[in-house]
C-alpha cells in the first residue's frame, strides 16, 4: 500500500484514501462521478424529471386532440 504525506498536517496516509484520517482534508477532489463510482449508486432525479416531463406533455397533447375531436364531431 502506497503512503504520501498529508499537504495539511504532514501525516502518512494512504494515496486510495478519499481523505486525511488525522485532519480530514479531501485527498481526492470528489465530484458527483467519483461518489456515484464508489457508492454503485445512480442519481435517478434527472430520469425521473425526464420521464414525469414526458408523461406531463403527453396528457396535455391527450387533452387537446380530445378537445379538437369533441368540437369538430
Amino acid at each position: 500500500m502506497e503512503k504520501k504525506k498529508c499537504p495539511q498536517c504532514k501525516n502518512l496516509i494512504s494515496k486510495t484514501s478519499p481523505t486525511c484520517l488525522y485532519c480530514g482534508r479531501p485527498n481526492k477532489f470528489i465530484t458527483k462521478e467519483y461518489v456515484n463510482k464508489k457508492w454503485n449508486k445512480d442519481n435517478n432525479k434527472n430520469l425521473f424529471d425526464y420521464i414525469f416531463i414526458n408523461k406531463y406533455l403527453v396528457f396535455i397533447l391527450f387533452l387537446i386532440f380530445t378537445i379538437v375531436i369533441i368540437i369538430f364531431i
